[in-house]
């Protein structure tokens, strides 16, 4: 029903679709600034900072998932894989596409020999809570996100 397959730059439009679906499910359109040429860029400019898988449902050939990943630093764990964003298109949540771009993000860390994975669901979004639970994933309460933007550290540097 679906074929994952590793994303490339022409997929770049949908993929930033796919985030803005998320970004209005999650309740916040209004935070998505990044746009296809950031995403070129980033993804593969001359040095490369992010990677992704997209789900393309076979009968019709659109991308209707995604799986977006980087790698991060542990100093007490070493390199790890950081799942991003996994985002189906609402029309196709539950039919499996979700499952295949996360056991393929799974295959990637081992493949490239990180010590785990790594990544964050809101508290309220119950369906992917009930997908990582089924995983056996560890839910870790504990922590607290914290972020700057880039200018607030401009203007707490001085720099504006």
């Amino acid at each position: 029903m679906y074929t994952i397959r590793k994303g490339e730059k022409t997929d770049l439009p949908r993929v930033l679709e796919l985030v803005k679906e998320l970004a209005l499910y999650e309740k916040a359109p209004e935070q998505v600034t990044n746009t296809v040429a950031l995403m070129e860029e980033d993804g593969f400019g001359e040095h490369p900072i992010f990677g992704f898988f997209v789900a393309i449902k076979d009968s019709t050939q659109e991308i209707v998932g995604i799986s977006i990943y980087y790698y991060r630093y542990s100093t007490w764990k070493g390199r790890r894989l950081y799942l991003e964003d996994i985002v189906v298109t609402a029309s196709e949540r539950g039919n499996g596409a979700g499952k295949l771009l996360f056991d393929r993000t799974m295959l990637k860390c081992l493949e490239d020999n990180c010590t785990g994975m790594m990544w964050q669901v809101l508290d309220w979004n119950e369906p992917a809570i009930n997908f990582y639970k089924k995983y056996g994933a560890d839910l870790d309460g504990e922590w607290i996100n914290c972020n700057l933007q880039a200018d607030e550290i401009k203007v707490l540097l001085g720099k504006k």
